[in-house]
């Protein structure tokens, strides 16, 4: 098949895992297309089966927002017709699968059918697309779209909560490439970061207010209370100053490492003891994931799609949001027994092989293979 992709192009959840997506289907003999205004963080490799088509959007004085949305439906018109994409597969409802419909439509005037693939990944259902001045095109899109997809139960549920939505919806969660994740790093490596008595604790995330980064700094505070410790924090984002200056006041700053965006999460992640993801939401959690497919037990918040990814009980603990408690409650019987603490990380490694991309991007190639049958009837 000739697969677009519309994406953002970004470190965030919903690019990295629709660049995965397409690495992989161009490796099971698809020609990928790209379509967005950079390329994604991910996709180092242009081949013969992956391209990437920059969206440029000109500078009008006219106008005080660029019209972004029209420019990628007028790109996307031109891809469609100019590679003969066969279907188009668009990742976060606004304004990716609004742009697509309207693409969509300019080609039936050509006699060019196209179908839409899109993919809901979160926040553009539960904080923008719910909002009511992006709500009713949000809706429309979803509707208009000839497949219709969610990384967990949780987002689905929400999403025919909030929107008055028409059409079925397949859950068809994150994955990685677990591949990726078998590593063999040196001990030498371990002792850059941490002494050999002290547990690593880590977190990544863009260190938004959704992420509660301040939840995680009070259960790393309870943590090395009881037994030397070091948090690695990873990421960047609005709240990063807030938290330097809550571990000043704390007395822990010594004992936090700042990593920024990193390129060495894999390396982090291989020697982290424990991960923790005390979230306000999230629609899947795939840094958790992440952390599992390493062998890190996670403690997260009991909300959104966490509990179809952290396993109570078997790959860590989930707590009610900002139970700081018991959080560290769970932490602390997680890490004080060495036995203990082994089981968690092979029950986590366990947990994740359930996601492994192998076993999720046929799901896609299903729906796919589905929706231009029907088009085909149509």
């Amino acid at each position: 098949m000739k697969i677009g992709i519309v994406c953002y192009p970004t470190f965030g959840g919903s690019g990295v895992v629709a660049t995965e997506l397409g690495l992989e289907l161009s490796k099971r003999g698809h020609e990928i297309h790209f379509i967005t205004y950079n390329q994604p963080v991910r996709l180092e490799l242009i081949s013969n089966n992956v391209h990437y088509h920059e969206v440029n959007v000109p500078e009008y004085p006219l106008f005080h927002y660029q019209p972004y949305e029209l420019a990628l439906s007028s790109k996307l018109v031109d891809m469609v017709k100019l590679h003969e994409i066969e279907i188009l597969h668009v990742h976060y409802a606004i304004p990716h699968a609004y742009a697509a419909y309207m693409a969509k439509k300019m080609l039936q005037e050509e006699g060019i059918y196209l179908p839409i693939v899109t993919t809901l990944h979160g926040t553009d259902i539960t904080l923008v697309g719910s909002h009511p001045f992006y709500k009713p095109a949000v809706t429309f899109s979803i509707n208009k779209s000839d497949a219709v997809t969610t990384v967990s139960q949780s987002l689905k549920d929400d999403t025919l909560r909030l929107f008055d939505i028409k059409n079925d919806i397949n859950v068809v969660p994150n994955f990685i490439d677990l591949e990726k994740y078998n590593h063999e790093f040196t001990d030498c490596q371990r002792a850059m970061m941490a002494n050999d008595d002290e547990k690593i604790i880590t977190h990544i995330s863009n260190l938004r207010p959704v992420k509660r980064v301040q939840d995680v700094i009070s259960v790393f505070y309870n943590i090395q209370k009881e037994m030397p410790a070091k948090l690695m924090f990873i990421g960047e984002g609005p709240e990063k100053e807030k938290v330097e200056l809550r571990c000043q006041e704390l007395g822990i700053l010594d004992k936090v490492v700042f990593f920024g965006r990193s390129n060495e999460i894999d390396k982090i992640l291989c020697f982290s003891d424990l991960f923790l993801l005390p979230s306000q939401t999230e629609s899947f959690g795939l840094a958790a994931l992440e952390a599992m497919a390493s062998g890190v037990p996670v403690i997260s918040s009991n909300t959104g799609g966490l509990p179809e990814v952290n396993i109570h009980g078997e790959s860590g603990f989930l707590s009610n949001v900002g139970d700081i408690e018991d959080m560290t409650k769970n932490a602390l019987y997680i890490l004080s027994d060495e036995t203990r603490l082994k089981t968690f990380k092979n029950n986590a490694r366990k947990e994740a092989l359930k996601f492994d991309l192998h076993a999720i991007v046929p799901q896609y190639e299903a729906i796919y293979e589905d929706t231009l049958a029907k088009c085909l009837v149509l």
